[in-house]
């Protein structure tokens, strides 16, 4: 199987599946033959979903019923085990678009955290260099990468401060990604490190922090900068009751593009 091919068969020892009850409540986990899963609804053995198809329900010690299905990218960056706070599933599908991610684009990601960004991006097809100064977001990020993608993916974590400079020795990048509280102070190591063209994205949780953020970027050679945020209504559908539902996921991060060029910014 390639690197990023979907699996397909039935389910298999070693794989990841999501079991989904009878009120939609998930949970992850890794399929090991001969152990078992306890839950409120009773024990399931994994030898009993191992095997099945995919979408199957499956059976617990007393009879209550889980659907096995295996979990999507979005399952995995809310379910899995994490140090920092993860870019949720709302945003990480606009990052990509927004920062034109895609196979062959070779990017640095500078604060991977607990690697959700990561996994989305490699799955992509880029190639991702990640500076974390926290040893155990990255020993995390580097885990969780390895079980979702794999341990070949074109993926590297250097336990640095990206403030404090970009390797010139990694070459040009085509893509400069950064959760971190003062992007601002990583703009002039980015004016060396991507190549001209090149996008910078950078995710803030406060306005203030953005409105810093811009405010340098204009006296950098960095342009066609764009700020957005993204709000995520669910709804509620069941017979003639349609309505949206109460609970929404609403203000999460702010997020912040722009392009690298030659021309030298009036304002220095």
């Amino acid at each position: 199987m390639s690197l990023f091919e979907p699996r397909r068969g039935p389910l298999t020892d070693g794989e990841r599946v999501m079991l989904v009850d009878a009120k939609q409540r998930r949970y992850l986990l890794t399929l090991v033959a001969g152990q078992v899963f306890h839950t409120h609804a009773g024990i399931l053995a994994h030898d009993d979903v191992i095997g099945v198809a995919e979408g199957s329900e499956v059976a617990t010690s007393t009879g209550r019923r889980f659907l096995a299905v295996r979990p999507t990218l979005a399952d995995v960056v809310v379910k899995m085990p994490r140090g920092a706070q993860v870019i949720y599933p709302k945003d990480i599908g606009a990052i990509l678009l927004a920062a034109d991610i895609g196979p062959h684009v070779r990017v640095l990601e500078a604060g991977v955290g607990s690697g959700a960004l990561s996994m989305a991006m490699l799955r992509s097809g880029a190639t991702v260099v990640g500076y974390e100064t926290r040893a155990d977001f990255a020993r995390i990020a580097r885990a969780n990468v390895a079980e979702w993608v794999g341990e070949e993916a074109p993926y590297r974590v250097h336990e640095r401060d990206v403030y404090e400079g970009i390797d010139e020795d990694e070459g040009y990048f085509d893509r400069l990604a950064l959760d971190l509280p003062e992007p601002w102070r990583v703009l002039v190591h980015a004016e060396r490190a991507l190549r001209p063209g090149g996008i910078l994205f950078a995710y803030l949780p406060t306005i203030n922090q953005v409105s810093r953020l811009r405010a340098e970027m204009s006296r950098s050679r960095f342009e066609l900068a764009e700020t957005s945020e993204l709000l995520r209504r669910t709804w509620h559908v069941e017979e003639r009751s349609v309505r949206p539902d109460h609970r929404m996921v609403a203000h999460t991060g702010f997020l912040t593009t722009a392009r690298l060029t030659t021309r030298i910014s009036p304002a220095r």
